[in-house]
């Protein structure tokens, strides 16, 4: 490994971290996924010691279940949320730079037919104001349906009255929380720690105000008290429950929005489409994505427990099967072309609304007791999100100052130019994957860059990964580090047959430790990525 980079997350980190839980720590982040990330990032930059736990993977809950999209959300406008919009595609295009070969330009094409809910001059207008907020010269081009129709064979054009080519960007939303956690912790040196599968069993107070909170390491055993200037709950969806014990009445309503994934080779795409589903008119997109073609979102109320791994229901399988059989009907679609399924969680603030899709997805922040809460908001928008929650704690705590406006959470690019032994693309993606770990992963792995069938991912990458990223389940590498078990209709075993060894190696397992990783990974994948009724 080069001497100028070390990984926070190398052999025996979780016991150094362990070690060093008694702070002390101006800040302790509950929640590991993009916002308490944000946090973090922000936070040492503004010269914090800042402690972040998790009590599973970091990234694990809905930052790593999300539609991948990095976009300003478009359908805002619609309900008339121009302030939000700008502020969106602001930050995608300050991620599209920041972050690039993690972040990257996505073409949309808005197809719009006969009986549509928003009309086509609607829609036009809805884009030149979309991309007149994003600036940069940004634009949109109206096609004619004939024109449309060509960019994707496949499209239905029976009814098509016009079609909206524009740019919007897209990410791996897991991928994106261990950059932005990675970079944090590199800025922060001594002043940063971050611990997944640590949970959070209690709050500390003294006087009625939260002072702190009790850890309980799910790995190794053993709890312990942890003493914070503020305690941010950024737990997402899961929040309500932290706030219970200071007296918080519930809050957020749980929505669960499900995505399929099909082979690309029986629903190939060129760009994004974008529609209305022909059932109810609400938006849906199909787009390529890592190899396979996603297909989402749904939007329903998620009435099972928080605690269970969410996966998708049969109903929402068949809403979105039905929505991408209408848009293609050559293709003769069905859930055996399915990949497989994932489901997440977000957590939106309860308003009383019917319709889910009407509650609103703006960040949420509230101080109750000492202990300030923050939750809602987009993945496009976490750095923003990030900065008021700081800015809130700041107003706790006098000895905290929020960060400078428009402060980085990315360390620059190691390099613009050729990483050995790749092309200009490899490179561009293991920078934006890895940031300054690149250069270092590429050392490493001199003998194993060559492609993993059927995946975008290099076998030393995995290896690289499984010794340095903080792996502590299997499930860890497969389905957060990379998206194998989505990916692949195998969930990844034959990677399994052909690194398992060398795999297990790296991650310092003994064979019945191995063989129990592997079953629990299974029955992840069996519970909460496959849709029933596949054959």
């Amino acid at each position: 490994m080069t001497a100028a980079y070390r990984s926070p997350w190398g052999r025996g980190w979780r016991e150094r971290v362990v070690a060093g839980l008694g702070g002390p720590w101006d800040l302790v982040v509950v929640g590991g996924g993009i916002t308490g990330a944000g946090i973090l990032a922000l936070a040492v930059r503004a010269g914090h010691r800042v402690l972040l736990v998790d009590r599973g993977d970091f990234g694990s809950g809905t930052s790593c279940r999300s539609s991948k999209l990095v976009h300003g959300g478009l359908r805002y406008l619609k309900r008339g949320r121009l302030a939000l919009t700008r502020k969106s595609v602001h930050e995608r295009q300050a991620l599209l730079r920041e972050a690039a070969g993690l972040v990257r330009p996505l073409e949309f094409l808005y197809a719009v037919y006969r009986g549509d809910p928003t009309a086509p001059w609607l829609v036009g207008l809805g884009l030149a104001l979309y991309t007149r907020l994003a600036g940069g010269g940004e634009r949109y081009e109206r096609l004619a349906p004939a024109r449309a129709a060509t960019l994707e064979p496949g499209l239905r054009r029976e009814g098509l009255v016009a079609g909206f080519r524009y740019q919007d960007a897209e990410t791996d939303d897991a991928r994106l929380v261990l950059r932005v956690l990675h970079d944090g912790l590199l800025a922060g040196g001594g002043r940063a720690s971050a611990l997944s599968y640590a949970r959070v069993t209690g709050l500390l107070r003294s006087g009625g105000r939260v002072t702190g909170v009790a850890v309980r390491d799910e790995i190794g055993g053993g709890e312990r008290e942890v003493a914070a200037g503020v305690v941010v709950n950024a737990t997402g969806i899961w929040a309500d429950g932290l706030r219970a014990e200071v007296g918080g009445p519930p809050r957020l309503r749980p929505l669960r929005g499900s995505h399929l994934y099909f082979d690309a080779a029986r629903l190939p795409l060129a760009r994004a489409i974008a529609f209305a589903h022909p059932a109810d008119g609400r938006p849906v997109f199909a787009y390529p994505w890592e190899g396979v073609t996603l297909v989402g979102t749904t939007d329903v109320d998620h009435g099972d427990d928080l605690e269970a791994e969410p996966a998708i229901s049969p109903a929402e399988s068949g809403y979105l099967l039905d929505g991408v059989r209408q848009l293609f009907p050559g293709l003769g679609l069905g859930l055996e072309d399915v990949v497989s399924a994932q489901a997440g969680v977000r957590a939106v603030v309860r308003s009383g609304r019917r319709d889910p899709s009407a509650e609103s997805r703006d960040e949420a922040l509230w101080v109750e007791s000492g202990l300030l809460t923050v939750t809602g908001g987009k993945l496009t928008t976490f750095r923003l999100v990030a900065a008021e929650a700081l800015a809130k704690a700041a107003a706790l705590a006098p000895a905290l100052s929020p960060p400078p406006r428009e402060t980085p959470v990315f360390d620059p690019a190691p390099t613009s130019g050729l990483l050995p032994g790749l092309d200009a693309s490899g490179s561009l993606r293991l920078a934006g994957r890895y940031g300054r770990a690149a250069p270092a992963l590429v050392d490493c792995a001199a003998g194993d860059l060559a492609p993993i069938p059927g995946t975008p991912y290099l076998a030393g990458e995995i290896l690289w990964s499984a010794e340095n990223e903080a792996v502590t389940r299997l499930s860890d590498l497969l389905l957060r580090r990379f998206r194998l078990g989505v990916l692949r209709r195998d969930g990844g075993e034959a990677l399994l047959e052909h690194l398992g060894d060398r795999i297990r190696d790296r991650l310092g397992w003994d064979a019945a430790r191995w063989e129990r990783e592997v079953a629990a990974f299974r029955r992840e994948l069996a519970a909460s990525y496959r849709v029933a009724g596949r054959r």
